[in-house]
């Protein structure tokens, strides 16, 4: 049994969306961002960070609990796990690899700077510094969305085959329309997201927390 700790966040959802890939049982709990539940002592012994997603896996390696934090290391860990969507070849491992560091390192911190410019700035902050942040992380969105644009116009998925890195990716692609983004803009982008939107393991793990679960 694994026990996700999590919030209805793109970062989140990379991890539920992996869980019901797997078919793995999992225990959902919620971290209330909102509320500050990240910053509890209790909660920091599961993510020294302070961030969400986390999971204790009470099956972990040689059958011991074993905790992961870091939305990226939990995909790759249970790719590891399970012996899925990491690739099974050492060409689409590498692909795989590189898309998912991309959509770690760049997309979501693009995407999460642009929100934060955008609606998130402080009381009294300088409307000069939040243009600019709107401009420059929006500019920085808009550019990486046409990175897998341009993948994506020629393969079906990230890697040769459908792997973390396209679920580490399609959570913030999810959220286009609330960022303004277009998709007719992005044929490749619009045609991977239509076609993923279709798994039912995908509906399943971007309903996670559900509305109940968040209370």
């Amino acid at each position: 049994m694994i026990d996700l700790y999590t919030y209805a966040t793109p970062n989140g959802r990379k991890v539920s969306i992996m869980l019901e890939e797997c078919v793995l049982d999992y225990t959902v709990h919620v971290i209330d961002l909102a509320a500050g539940a990240q910053y509890t002592p209790d909660y920091r012994k599961i993510s020294p960070e302070n961030r969400i997603p986390a999971i204790i896996d009470s099956d972990g390696p040689a059958g011991a609990p074993v905790r992961v934090f870091e939305s990226g290391a939990i995909l790759q860990y249970l790719a590891e796990k399970t012996g899925r969507f990491g690739g099974n070849d050492p060409v689409t491992r590498l692909e795989c690899r590189q898309w998912l560091m991309m959509a770690l390192t760049e997309l979501g911190p693009a995407f999460s700077q642009a929100y934060h410019f955008s609606h998130a700035m402080p009381e009294g902050a300088p409307e000069q510094a939040a243009a600019y942040g709107r401009q420059r992380y929006g500019d920085e969105m808009r550019r990486l969305v046409g990175v897998l644009d341009f993948r994506l116009r020629e393969y079906e998925y990230l890697a040769k085959t459908y792997t973390i890195a396209d679920m580490a990716a399609y959570p913030w692609i999810a959220a286009h329309e609330f960022f303004g983004l277009d998709l007719d803009d992005y044929v490749g982008v619009g045609n991977w997201y239509n076609r993923l939107s279709k798994r039912k393991t995908i509906q399943r793990g971007m309903t996670v927390p559900a509305d109940e679960q968040a209370g």
